[in-house]
């Protein structure tokens, strides 16, 4: 199918990746709605540093009323559904939040697209549902394993979407992005946490583990490929991840952005930011053949071209303020 001229719900657009696939979809010409989470301050979050603002819907609510939802999906021809609490510390100590807005927010963006008649649901999942690779590159027959209450509550919301799927032939698809990094990206993810503590001047930066893996993916190559999902009528019913095929330790990754920006600092392990032992995700390693596959979607950016990318973003004053590295964000 093509974006162009299509009526396009994002839900979590004021978000990190929500508000790039928000830009991404106004240049391929789709009619956007941008639901942004309701709140008295009348924030839009990241869509009001976006450079389309005047050329989107905003909406303010919330995916957990299932009346809203029937509401803001009307008429709508796709739903790219991103809204989802993130955090996986934060998800240790308030789960019951995860469980309504994950779980049950999923089933009502579900609900009112089998009601509307929506062309097409790409429902975003993430890598974080595999826990610990059992075999990499992991492809996404790998078993999924609950490691934390964030990555429980994202298999749960996996199973109803795709339940839709099964159920009521809604013409549904599974995206699940690897770790996704880029500009604007929250301050509770690693690379921002480097970042920020190095442009700060500080000499020891505090860290959480640093030997696990990661498989990092720029932003812009993530949002393009949600789009690539959308638009290639093979990918429906199916879970597509969207990782790049390689993988980086944290230590070493912290030692890359040190080089780039021709800086040194020692490195700092705070117990606070260490997941419990048996909740750390030691190795991600995603496989790209399924997405290559079905679709007309290649990674374009390095590692090295998309944290420069990144860094060069976070050197704005008026973007670094944003950001508070003294404090340790759960």
């Amino acid at each position: 199918m093509t974006i162009k001229n299509k009526k396009v719900l994002v839900t979590g657009a004021d978000g990190f990746i929500g508000s790039h696939l928000t830009e991404a979809l106004v240049k391929e010409g789709a009619k956007v709605k941008a639901l942004s989470y309701y709140n008295s301050f009348n924030s839009w979050g990241w869509l009001e540093d976006i450079n389309c603002l005047n050329e989107i819907e905003v909406l303010t609510g919330d995916i957990r009323d299932p009346h809203y939802c029937k509401k803001i999906i009307r008429n709508v021809d796709v739903i790219f559904h991103l809204a989802a609490l993130i955090a996986i510390p934060y998800s240790y100590i308030a789960p019951d939040s995860y469980v309504d807005t994950n779980i049950k927010g999923t089933l009502n963006i579900c609900q009112a697209a089998l009601e509307n008649t929506c062309q097409r649901i790409i429902h975003c999942s993430t890598s974080e549902v595999y826990g610990t690779a059992r075999y990499v590159p992991i492809d996404e027959n790998h078993p999924l394993q609950p490691q934390s209450p964030y990555s429980a509550t994202k298999i749960a919301a996996d199973a109803i979407a795709m339940s839709f799927y099964h159920s009521f032939d809604l013409p549904l698809t599974i995206a699940r992005p690897f770790n996704t990094y880029g500009p604007r990206q929250s301050a509770r993810a690693v690379i921002p946490t480097i970042i920020t503590q190095l442009l700060s001047g500080k000499k020891e930066i505090k860290l959480g583990a640093l030997h696990p893996t990661r498989d990092l993916g720029f932003v812009k190559d993530t949002v393009k490929g949600f789009i690539e999902i959308a638009k290639s009528d093979r990918t429906i019913g199916e879970t597509i991840n969207i990782a790049t095929q390689s993988e980086i330790s944290i230590g070493d990754l912290a030692q890359k952005i040190m080089n780039i920006l021709s800086t040194e600092a020692k490195i700092e392990k705070d117990k606070i930011r260490l997941r419990p032992e048996k909740s750390e995700v030691e190795r991600l390693l995603g496989s790209n053949k399924k997405i290559i596959k079905l679709t007309n979607w290649n990674p374009k950016y390095t590692l090295d071209e998309g944290l420069r990318e990144t860094i060069e973003w976070f050197k704005d004053k008026d973007n670094l303020r944003n950001y508070k590295p003294d404090i340790y964000n759960v």
